[in-house]
């Protein structure tokens, strides 16, 4: 009977999806323990109250448990799901926001790259750490699904400096291929692809109908007005990008700048966003809960998530390919360190995960991503060695943060983001 713990468990849509997705498996149906784990109390028990419907939905013989002990979620598990959001929505993320708002730095989902990202990777490290250092205890064999953002420097952090094995999880790719067939008028399952880079920077390097490439119809295609920076970016530079258009706004320095609003405007850049989001899923939480009490009826499809996948395939045998965030340690793109973090193709089955080969990216992508991998690797040195300093370097060199903020601004801001923080981050020297 494999074990499933869910760590930020109170993530309950989240959770709700993996669950529905696990359960639906024939294989896991009746063989499948779930402990879920949060340190929010009443969270946990709307999460367990859903999971257990679930169960009862697919008349799954399925032990769920429902616990604020991580270590006794963690022992003897066989998979760990990370679903955490570290220091929450308020204060951290709105500190996120508020902070460099005040120096006229304008985000728009800022949990990947930018001051932002960075801040949020420097709360989140520390604590991927303290879990995986429980997990080599408890359950040293398990697998760590890790969909916590940002992704790279989280990831490239577990990897350097525990023994647990992990790959990073997101729906870019999946969802991205959903919206590109939308565009094209085909089915999704039409479209046929190779997507590789780092997460949230990856690009479709071949995308294909029936082994014809369709990127002479997709650029042919009028952008979406949700939609506009990504089509830019297909334009000027020949390749479509996995995140979207609001993410990669603020992973680049040409569509939010100080004083071109124009900009802002031409490409309909959602500044805010991830607050409002965040404002949206509070309230939805809200009202699952109260339909819960209600009794009503909850949702039970299928999602696009890998994890519950990645757990049937490796069960049952059945291969299972998708995208995934690993160490670049045998080379799978060539144009970047061993250490790093990239996001490739991966096909998990009974012996595990084999991550693809890909080779080299076209030099203008790996350019592009190199100026967000220079950033992560400075975010993951500042949390393992404590180095202030470097936080000052990962800020100055965030594309971003650049193009509109000098840089004794950029040092003031990370003097004033750090305290505001607090003990979410670490002592730095």
């Amino acid at each position: 009977m494999p074990k499933v713990a869910f760590i930020g468990a109170g993530s309950t849509v989240f959770a709700r999806n993996l669950t529905v997705d696990l359960l639906s498996f024939d294989a896991l149906r009746d063989t499948t323990e779930l402990a879920l784990m949060d340190i929010d109390e009443e969270r946990l028990r709307t999460s367990e109250t859903v999971a257990r419907r679930v169960a009862d939905h697919f008349a799954a013989d399925t032990t769920i448990t429902a616990t604020t002990d991580r270590r006794a979620a963690l022992d003897g598990a066989d998979y760990v799901v990370t679903m955490m959001q570290v220091g929450g929505y308020r204060p951290a993320t709105i500190t996120d926001f508020e902070v460099p708002k005040r120096f006229g730095l304008r985000q728009t989902i800022a949990d990947t790259l930018g001051v932002g990202g960075i801040m949020r990777g420097l709360r989140t490290i520390p604590v991927l750490l303290d879990l995986c250092g429980e997990m080599e205890e408890l359950c040293p064999d398990a697998l760590l699904l890790q969909y916590v953002n940002p992704m790279v420097p989280n990831c490239w952090a577990v990897a350097e400096a525990t023994s647990i094995d992990a790959v990073g999880l997101c729906h870019s790719v999946q969802g991205t291929i959903k919206q590109l067939a939308r565009d094209l008028g085909v089915a999704p399952h039409d479209l046929d692809h190779l997507c590789a880079g780092i997460n949230h920077v990856a690009f479709y390097l071949r995308l294909e109908q029936d082994g014809k490439d369709v990127y002479p119809r997709l650029r042919e295609v009028a952008p979406p007005d949700w939609n506009r920076v990504r089509y830019a970016v297909l334009e000027h530079f020949g390749y479509f990008v996995t995140e979207s258009s609001e993410h990669f706004a603020e992973y680049s320095p040409w569509f939010i700048k100080d004083g071109r609003d124009d900009l802002v405007e031409r490409f309909n850049v959602p500044l805010d966003e991830y607050p409002r989001r965040c404002e949206e899923q509070i309230a939805d939480w809200h009202e699952l809960r109260a339909r819960l009490e209600r009794g009503d009826e909850l949702e039970m499809r299928r999602s696009d998530e890998y994890g519950a996948f990645i757990v049937n395939a490796i069960e049952t045998g059945e291969p299972f390919t998708f995208n995934g965030n690993v160490p670049n340690d045998e080379s799978y793109l060539t144009d970047f360190p061993e250490d790093a973090v990239v996001e490739v193709p991966i096909v998990a089955d009974a012996d595990g995960l084999h991550p693809q080969h890909v080779g080299p990216l076209p030099p203008q992508l790996a350019g592009i991503i190199r100026t967000n991998l220079t950033v992560h690797e400075l975010v993951v040195r500042a949390a393992l060695e404590r180095r202030r300093d470097h936080v000052y370097h990962a800020a100055m060199l965030d594309p971003h943060t650049g193009a509109e903020l000098s840089l004794d601004e950029i040092h003031e801001l990370v003097d004033e983001l750090l305290a505001a923080h607090g003990d979410l981050i670490p002592d730095l020297r």
